[in-house]
């Protein structure tokens, strides 16, 4: 179960922020949007946590929401009260057309979510861009974070030639989508992006459609993914990893985006840098392990916890 809880972000911003309280009952990606345990549905309102927990706000990635991180959350929720934000064009949040969708923007959207929601000094744990968003935020605010998960995102920069091929890339999907089947079975087999089948990612992409008069479209503008992506991909962000002075795990797929070479000297440049990694798992880490990526988590919040 979970109960949304209204943020007001930066330039006043409406975002939406789930807490859930519930055990998980079924593995991530069990629900198709608007099912009743979904987190788009707000008349799912579970006990949630005390509300003197440590607290813990998950970022999701580019393209993400919140549900993506129920399962971590539920887990998390017996002794942190876990909070999860959709972010700034994203899931239940707000999409303003000429909104901004800067680095600034996004961390001072997380900075706020966690005055609002009184979490800090709380653990931050960021998957891709949600995990740049929270190293950045670490640096501009240590006395909010007092932990730090950075799961599969890169520190260098990608270039132009990335970005056109995001660009591409979105323009490639068969939009609309006739029903979800397709949804998972497009991005799970037929995306050429695919390297061999992960029903997995299917599941995570199925969890950001929502049914249309036409069919299933995608919850975000594309447009505007690509808009936040630019603020972001043509500059390295080693500074600010190294500007983290609380604890930090930076955890990797082994098949994901970010290769052990980088991630090793990630936790090089961080102050208090740790370093993990989920076998038999690409860049969706906690999707496509989420048993393992748990347990790999688990041991750094407990030395959190016992600081």
């Amino acid at each position: 179960m979970a109960r949304r809880i209204d943020v007001t972000g930066a330039d006043g911003v409406r975002l939406a922020a789930w807490e859930f309280g519930d055990p998980a009952k079924a593995g991530p990606g069990s629900k198709e949007p608007g099912d009743p345990g979904d987190p788009g549905d707000p008349g799912n309102a579970g006990e949630g946590t005390a509300p003197d927990a440590p607290g813990v706000l998950l970022l999701h990635g580019l393209m993400g929401r919140a549900s993506h991180w129920a399962s971590t959350a539920r887990r998390l929720s017996a002794r942190h009260r876990a909070v999860a934000l959709d972010q700034r064009g994203h899931g239940r949040s707000e999409k303003p057309p000429e909104g901004a969708f800067t680095r600034d923007a996004y961390v001072d959207d997380a900075e706020a979510a966690l005055d609002q929601l009184g979490l800090g000094p709380a653990v931050l744990i960021g998957h891709a861009m949600g995990a740049l968003t929270a190293w950045q935020l670490a640096a501009k605010r240590p006395d909010l974070v007092r932990g730090l998960i950075i799961c599969d995102m890169r520190a260098s920069a990608l270039g132009g030639a990335s970005q056109r091929e995001w660009a591409e890339w979105f323009a490639s999907w068969p939009v609309p989508f006739a029903t979800l089947a397709d949804v998972r079975k497009w991005f799970g087999e037929d995306d050429p992006w695919v390297e061999r089948p992960n029903p997995a990612r299917g599941e995570f992409y199925a969890e950001v459609m929502a049914e249309s008069p036409d069919g299933w479209r995608p919850v975000f503008d594309p447009d505007q993914m690509l808009r936040s992506r630019e603020t972001w991909v043509y500059d390295a962000h080693w500074e600010e990893l190294a500007q983290v002075r609380c604890p930090a795990l930076v955890v990797r797929g082994l098949d994901g985006e970010l290769g052990r070479a980088e991630a090793q000297e990630m936790v090089r440049v961080l102050p208090r840098g740790q370093y993990a990694e989920v076998p038999d798992a690409g860049h969706l880490v906690h999707y496509d392990q989420p048993e393992a990526w748990l347990t790999t988590i688990q041991p750094f919040l407990d030395s959190l916890d016992g600081e």
